[in-house]
């Protein structure tokens, strides 16, 4: 599957010196980014707020928490 996304010279060269540090090229980087970022994903759920007010339901943040 291809995705295309639009970087900034910036942010490339952030993954670029990410990249080096882990010893992964360019793609491999962003790659294993978006794996790790699915694998905490599908490991969190979200708690939802039982608020009065449903306004407050809405704007408040909401935790993420780990299953055991």
């Amino acid at each position: 599957m291809r995705l295309t996304i639009d970087l900034t010279e910036q942010e490339v060269n952030i993954l670029k010196k990410r990249g080096k540090r882990n010893y992964l090229k360019l793609k491999e980087q962003v790659e294993d980014i978006i794996r790790r970022s699915c694998i905490n994903f599908k490991t969190t759920t979200s708690v939802s707020i039982k608020a009065d007010d449903k306004l407050v339901e809405i704007f408040s943040r909401q935790r993420r928490v780990k299953r055991k």
